[in-house]
């Protein structure tokens, strides 16, 4: 059995009634062109998924927000689907309905634009995964596990 590494993300989707906020990526080397979670980023050592969801939220975003008012969407772990992955990841999505200040591009290198989009006409380029997390919090209910590429 070979040995692999887990690697921690969060997301957060502000939300605006039905619609999210996501981001046009670009110059990252990881999903370039396509829309994303408005805000999303590593959770650091000794700090919670919450924590790190507020904090990608300030460091993207320009945003405060109090990560007790973020909503749990789903926690998936995923692989890139081979047999042998050399990593694992951990990714923890919240839905966002308050917070403090406007959303606004703190990183232009790596983000083209921000636009909201209706959870019924997500855009064709996104991750998938991405998209899977956006399905269950279309269709309501607690926090959900999910797994991808196993």
């Amino acid at each position: 059995m070979s040995r692999f590494s887990v690697v921690p993300s969060s997301y957060v989707y502000l939300r605006r009634g039905s619609a999210v906020l996501l981001q046009l990526r670009q110059n990252t080397g990881y999903m370039d062109g396509c829309w994303a979670a408005g805000a999303a980023g590593h959770v650091e050592l000794g700090e919670t998924a919450a924590a790190a969801a507020a904090r990608e939220a300030r460091e993207e975003l320009g945003l405060t927000l109090d990560p007790a008012a973020l909503s749990a969407i789903a926690v998936m772990q995923r692989t890139d689907g081979t047999d042998d992955p050399i990593e694992q990841r951990v990714d923890w999505f919240f839905a966002c309905d308050a917070w403090d200040g406007n959303p606004r591009i703190l990183e232009p290198r790596k983000c083209a634009e921000l636009a909201w989009f209706d959870l019924d006409a997500l855009p064709e380029r996104m991750p998938e995964y991405e998209r899977t997390a956006l399905q269950a919090l279309r269709a309501g209910g607690s926090a959900t596990l999910l797994d991808v590429g196993f």
